[in-house]
Protein backbone atom coordinates (compact mmCIF):
# COMPACT_ATOMS: atom_id res chain seq x y z
CA UNK A 1 0.00 0.00 0.00
CA UNK A 2 1.73 3.50 -0.69
CA UNK A 3 2.16 5.86 1.64
CA UNK A 4 -0.35 8.95 1.88
CA UNK A 5 0.97 11.72 1.17
CA UNK A 6 0.60 13.21 4.79
CA UNK A 7 2.17 9.61 6.16
CA UNK A 8 5.44 11.28 4.16
CA UNK A 9 5.49 14.54 5.47
CA UNK A 10 5.22 12.67 9.16
CA UNK A 11 8.58 11.01 8.26
CA UNK A 12 12.06 12.97 9.81
CA UNK A 13 13.94 14.12 6.42
CA UNK A 14 17.29 13.82 7.37
CA UNK A 15 20.23 15.00 4.78
CA UNK A 16 23.03 13.12 3.83
CA UNK A 17 26.83 14.41 3.61
CA UNK A 18 28.20 14.35 0.07
CA UNK A 19 24.97 14.64 -1.51
CA UNK A 20 23.47 17.93 -3.61
CA UNK A 21 19.90 19.01 -2.51
CA UNK A 22 17.31 21.13 -3.73
CA UNK A 23 16.07 24.16 -1.51
CA UNK A 24 12.76 22.65 -0.75
CA UNK A 25 14.55 19.45 0.26
CA UNK A 26 16.66 21.45 2.70
CA UNK A 27 13.51 23.53 4.24
CA UNK A 28 12.05 20.07 4.77
CA UNK A 29 14.81 19.01 6.73
CA UNK A 30 14.70 22.25 8.88
CA UNK A 31 11.09 22.14 9.08
CA UNK A 32 11.60 18.35 10.60
CA UNK A 33 13.77 19.66 13.03
CA UNK A 34 11.81 22.71 13.95
CA UNK A 35 8.75 20.57 14.33
CA UNK A 36 9.88 18.92 18.08
CA UNK A 37 11.51 21.56 18.85
CA UNK A 38 8.86 24.23 18.76
CA UNK A 39 6.31 21.76 20.18
CA UNK A 40 8.65 21.14 23.72
CA UNK A 41 10.61 23.86 25.07
CA UNK A 42 10.23 27.67 24.64
CA UNK A 43 11.54 27.90 20.89
CA UNK A 44 8.10 29.38 19.60
CA UNK A 45 8.39 32.18 21.97
CA UNK A 46 11.84 32.93 19.72
CA UNK A 47 8.49 33.84 16.83
CA UNK A 48 7.73 37.21 19.32
CA UNK A 49 10.97 38.82 18.96
CA UNK A 50 12.20 40.68 16.44
CA UNK A 51 16.17 39.76 15.18
CA UNK A 52 16.97 41.98 12.14
CA UNK A 53 14.56 44.04 10.23
CA UNK A 54 11.33 42.68 9.93
CA UNK A 55 12.87 38.85 10.66
CA UNK A 56 12.11 36.95 13.77
CA UNK A 57 14.22 35.82 15.59
CA UNK A 58 13.27 32.16 14.46
CA UNK A 59 13.12 33.29 11.56
CA UNK A 60 16.85 34.16 11.77
CA UNK A 61 17.87 30.92 13.08
CA UNK A 62 16.17 28.98 10.50
CA UNK A 63 17.78 30.92 7.97
CA UNK A 64 21.02 30.51 9.60
CA UNK A 65 20.25 26.51 9.50
CA UNK A 66 19.18 26.54 5.58
CA UNK A 67 22.69 28.73 4.83
CA UNK A 68 24.59 26.11 7.25
CA UNK A 69 23.88 23.61 4.71
CA UNK A 70 24.02 25.49 1.48
CA UNK A 71 27.70 26.39 2.82
CA UNK A 72 28.55 22.79 3.43
CA UNK A 73 27.17 20.85 0.66
CA UNK A 74 28.82 23.94 -2.04
CA UNK A 75 32.12 23.14 0.31
CA UNK A 76 31.46 19.06 0.07
CA UNK A 77 32.12 19.22 4.13
CA UNK A 78 31.38 15.92 5.83
CA UNK A 79 29.27 17.11 8.47
CA UNK A 80 25.82 15.66 10.84
CA UNK A 81 22.95 18.25 9.33
CA UNK A 82 20.76 16.49 11.67
CA UNK A 83 23.19 17.85 14.70
CA UNK A 84 23.71 21.47 12.64
CA UNK A 85 20.48 22.30 12.02
CA UNK A 86 19.68 21.96 15.67
CA UNK A 87 22.64 24.05 17.09
CA UNK A 88 21.44 26.74 13.98
CA UNK A 89 17.44 26.53 15.14
CA UNK A 90 18.68 26.77 19.02
CA UNK A 91 22.06 29.61 18.44
CA UNK A 92 20.25 32.66 19.69
CA UNK A 93 17.61 30.72 22.26
CA UNK A 94 18.27 33.68 24.79
CA UNK A 95 14.59 34.35 25.08
CA UNK A 96 14.15 38.13 25.23
CA UNK A 97 14.55 40.88 22.58
CA UNK A 98 17.81 42.29 22.75
CA UNK A 99 16.49 45.89 21.13
CA UNK A 100 14.98 46.99 24.53
CA UNK A 101 18.09 47.66 26.18
CA UNK A 102 15.94 47.29 29.93
CA UNK A 103 15.54 43.95 29.18
CA UNK A 104 18.53 42.93 27.60
CA UNK A 105 21.91 42.07 28.83
CA UNK A 106 24.46 44.89 28.33
CA UNK A 107 27.39 42.59 26.44
CA UNK A 108 24.68 40.65 24.55
CA UNK A 109 26.60 40.38 21.52
CA UNK A 110 29.56 38.34 23.79
CA UNK A 111 26.69 37.41 26.36
CA UNK A 112 23.86 35.75 24.78
CA UNK A 113 25.95 32.50 23.24
CA UNK A 114 26.03 31.11 26.94
CA UNK A 115 22.88 32.11 27.88
CA UNK A 116 21.21 30.66 24.19
CA UNK A 117 23.41 27.48 25.56
CA UNK A 118 22.19 27.29 28.91
CA UNK A 119 18.71 27.80 27.98
CA UNK A 120 18.76 25.40 25.16
CA UNK A 121 19.98 22.71 27.84
CA UNK A 122 17.47 23.53 30.32
CA UNK A 123 14.30 22.71 27.37
CA UNK A 124 16.18 19.99 25.64
CA UNK A 125 18.40 17.10 25.52
CA UNK A 126 21.91 18.92 23.36
CA UNK A 127 24.80 16.85 22.34
CA UNK A 128 28.51 18.21 22.61
CA UNK A 129 28.52 19.11 19.32
CA UNK A 130 24.98 21.24 19.21
CA UNK A 131 26.31 23.06 22.33
CA UNK A 132 29.65 23.94 20.90
CA UNK A 133 27.54 24.99 17.67
CA UNK A 134 25.14 27.51 20.22
CA UNK A 135 28.25 28.43 22.36
CA UNK A 136 30.55 29.63 19.79
CA UNK A 137 28.48 31.00 17.07
CA UNK A 138 29.75 34.56 17.81
CA UNK A 139 33.57 33.82 16.97
CA UNK A 140 35.28 35.61 17.12
CA UNK A 141 33.72 38.11 19.71
CA UNK A 142 33.82 35.21 21.93
CA UNK A 143 37.33 34.01 22.51
CA UNK A 144 37.22 30.13 21.71
CA UNK A 145 36.62 29.19 18.43
CA UNK A 146 34.77 26.33 16.86
CA UNK A 147 36.21 23.06 16.27
CA UNK A 148 34.15 20.76 14.47
CA UNK A 149 32.74 21.68 11.08
CA UNK A 150 29.20 22.31 11.35
CA UNK A 151 29.88 24.86 14.47
CA UNK A 152 32.41 26.92 11.72
CA UNK A 153 29.58 26.32 8.98
CA UNK A 154 27.22 28.02 11.63
CA UNK A 155 29.30 30.16 12.40
CA UNK A 156 30.01 31.84 9.03
CA UNK A 157 26.49 31.30 7.83
CA UNK A 158 25.29 33.28 11.45
CA UNK A 159 27.51 36.44 9.52
CA UNK A 160 26.20 36.22 6.06
CA UNK A 161 22.42 35.94 7.16
CA UNK A 162 22.72 38.97 9.55
CA UNK A 163 24.30 40.93 6.63
CA UNK A 164 21.92 39.80 4.24
CA UNK A 165 18.85 40.38 6.94
CA UNK A 166 19.85 43.80 7.93
CA UNK A 167 20.26 44.63 3.93
CA UNK A 168 16.69 43.43 3.40
CA UNK A 169 18.08 40.81 0.85
CA UNK A 170 16.74 37.33 0.01
CA UNK A 171 16.17 35.29 3.16
CA UNK A 172 14.66 31.66 3.67
CA UNK A 173 11.08 31.62 5.54
CA UNK A 174 9.70 28.88 6.84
Amino acid sequence: MPKTVSAVQDLPVRLRAGVRYQKHEIVAAIRSQAIPLLASGRLAMTKQFVQHSDLSVFQHCAHVAYISCVICMKLGLRVDYQEMIRGALLHDYFLYDWHDRRACHPYHPTYHPTLAMRNASLDYSLTKKEKQIIQRHMWPLTIIPPTCPEAWAVTMADKICTLLEVFRKERVRL
